[in-house]
């Protein structure tokens, strides 16, 4: 068994920060603080982001439910991404971390 395998079973916000954890979800999950994402603006928002790396972020966020996917059926047909309830229910865990960080 390896030293930290217990550690990673018995700790909840490790795991949450986990899910958090990658190249472009903070910087996704930042942006839809502010309201709806959209696959395309992500692209143009985050500089050096790829479809490839954009649209696995976006599925994993979702997967772990911290963002909704709504169709909008108007014409054009298009897909905007939220913070769900989970998602938002972080976000004064997240500004005491940003807190605690500038001390």
């Amino acid at each position: 068994m390896k030293k930290n395998e217990n550690l990673d079973s018995d700790c909840p916000a490790e795991g949450m920060l986990k899910q958090l954890s990658g190249k472009w979800k903070p910087q996704i999950f930042l942006l839809a603080l502010k309201g709806a994402v959209r696959f395309n603006g992500l692209l143009r928002e985050i500089n050096g982001s790829s479809k490839q790396s954009i649209a696995t972020a976006l599925r994993e966020l979702e997967e772990s439910g911290f963002l909704e996917r709504s169709i909008i059926s108007q014409k054009p047909l298009h897909i905007e991404y939220n913070l769900s309830p989970k998602g938002r229910s972080l976000v004064p865990v997240l500004k005491q971390l940003e807190l605690f960080s500038g001390q």
